[in-house]
């Protein structure tokens, strides 16, 4: 997260991790269940293999197996590289459960109306400097407003302070496949993921609009793939 996110502390730090790949990618996703992380289809495409990352007390990472990646079928890469609308949801399942310090958090419910100036909370684990690959790796925090027309199909965020019109809050590369939470009753619930970002007035790069797939549509998708990956979730 670009734009000065703070780390992310209590249930966030809990809930959000990394997913890299052996292309050299690398994204964030969220636990859903002790053995089962959700993340964006862009960031496990086929023909490449995915790990967790897991950093220990002194920063050093340690790689874990993910047994399973199930990608939405209705996803479509070109849509995503278009900013439009697409599936961009998948579900991993992981070879073993994850340990303690991770904590899986809820859906949120379906059908909730989304308009402009609703406030989200993103938690990702991206770059804090575009390009410069060593700021990335740390879960932050950062609270974003709804822009343009909010719907059930794509998400646009911001800054509240910048609006997108100058370099503010936002994702960055890393960043996909974050969770973006709605909070409610001291509970986060994953309202959607991160599927892209651009920079100031819709430039390239990273602390401009910050594009979230909400779950609405696919929610009952992740459902009944956990329940076929034997690890049913709350309806």
């Amino acid at each position: 997260m670009v734009g000065g996110a703070p780390p992310a502390t209590g249930p966030l730090a809990q809930h959000a991790l990394m997913v890299v790949g052996s292309r050299g990618n690398f994204c964030t996703g969220a636990a859903i269940a002790r053995d089962l992380i959700l993340t964006a289809a862009h960031c496990v495409l086929p023909d490449a293999d995915y790990k967790l990352v897991e950093f220990d007390r002194d920063r050093q990472p340690r790689l874990r197996d993910l047994a399973r990646v199930e990608r939405h079928p209705q996803f479509n890469v070109q849509s995503l590289l278009a900013h439009r609308a697409t599936a961009d949801v998948a579900v991993l399942k992981t070879a073993e459960p994850l340990p303690a310090a991770f904590v899986p958090a809820v859906l949120a419910a379906p059908d909730i109306p989304l308009v402009v100036g609703d406030r989200f909370i993103v938690a990702g684990a991206g770059l804090t400097v575009r390009g410069d690959g060593a700021t990335g790796g740390t879960v932050r925090a950062a609270t974003l407003v709804a822009t343009g027309r909010p719907g059930n199909l794509q998400l646009r965020l911001v800054d509240p302070a910048t609006r997108g019109e100058a370099a503010g809050l936002g994702a960055c590369t890393g960043d996909s496949g974050a969770p973006v939470f709605q909070e409610g009753n001291g509970q986060f619930a994953i309202i959607g993921v991160v599927s892209w970002s651009t920079g100031p007035k819709a430039s390239d790069g990273c602390g401009g609009l910050t594009g979230v797939t909400p779950l609405s549509l696919y929610r009952a998708w992740i459902v009944e793939t956990a329940r076929k990956l034997g690890s049913p979730l709350r309806p």
